[in-house]
């Protein structure tokens, strides 16, 4: 697995062996929202900023990636769905793991919504990819989300432990998830998880400060990292809100 490990590296800081990771990929699901006009700029501030990768979907890569500036680490996203859709829960699969290793990628990333109509196919998807993944040598995110009609609350620690673990068990090597609200609760989705996690920013925080502390947080439990867009792309100054996550995850 030296390929999968040699990649690895080129999306977590060797020194701390933790991660910053922005992802852009809104514009397939939600279209070019405020701080995805210009990838180039955007890519660029958040390297600036320190983040070890961006996350971004297979046609950005030519128009986006690495315009200028310092380098960052590149994952590309599988999977996609709109909010125009039926069901805006499901996502399918939209590229595969071969086009991600000729564009260049350090990595792929998955979206399961455990808990939609096709859940089934999103679950079939991530195994398959996985073996793919292990076959080339590709390290594979999962984003993992408890979101259908059974779903109560989105960042209750039952569902978060359990899509945590799913995506462990289907063979993901890092798992991106909500962060429960409270580090007791969340200290049990670390402790079930097999596979380093790291924390979603979600809907945009109006408080620096809770943003920040949430991330606190969430490593004080053992995260890995975070994988935070809009608080991040759509902030005022994207360089420094990059800079000032970077120190609490780097434990700067």
């Amino acid at each position: 697995m030296i390929g999968k490990k040699i990649r690895m590296e080129r999306i977590i800081n060797r020194k701390s062996k933790k991660t910053v990771i922005v992802p852009m990929d809104h514009g397939v699901s939600v279209g070019p929202i405020p701080g995805l006009e210009d990838m180039v700029k955007t890519i660029s501030d958040v390297a600036e900023g320190g983040a070890d990768a961006v996350l971004i979907h297979k046609g950005i890569v030519g128009v986006g990636h690495r315009g200028y500036g310092r380098d960052i680490g590149l994952i590309i996203h599988l999977s996609g769905g709109t909010i125009l859709a039926p069901d805006p829960n499901a996502k399918v699969q939209v590229t595969t793991v071969k086009e991600a290793i000729r564009l260049g990628a350090d990595a792929v990333s998955v979206h399961v919504n455990v808990g939609a109509g096709n859940e089934s196919e999103m679950l079939h998807n991530l195994g398959m990819i996985a073996e793919e993944c292990n076959e080339y040598g590709m390290p594979l995110l999962a984003m993992m989300y408890a979101r259908g009609a059974k779903v109560e609350k989105e960042s209750d620690v039952r569902y978060i432990k359990h899509v945590a673990r799913l995506g462990a068990e289907l063979g993901a090597d890092i798992i991106k998830t909500v962060y429960t609200g409270d580090k007791k609760s969340f200290k049990e989705v670390i402790d079930g998880c097999p596979v380093p996690v790291v924390i979603a920013g979600g809907p945009k925080i109006e408080s620096e400060d809770d943003l920040l502390k949430m991330i606190e947080d969430a490593m004080d439990c053992g995260a890995m990292g975070v994988s935070i867009g809009r608080n991040i792309f759509q902030a005022e100054d994207r360089v420094a809100i990059t800079r000032k996550i970077c120190k609490i995850v780097h434990g700067e």
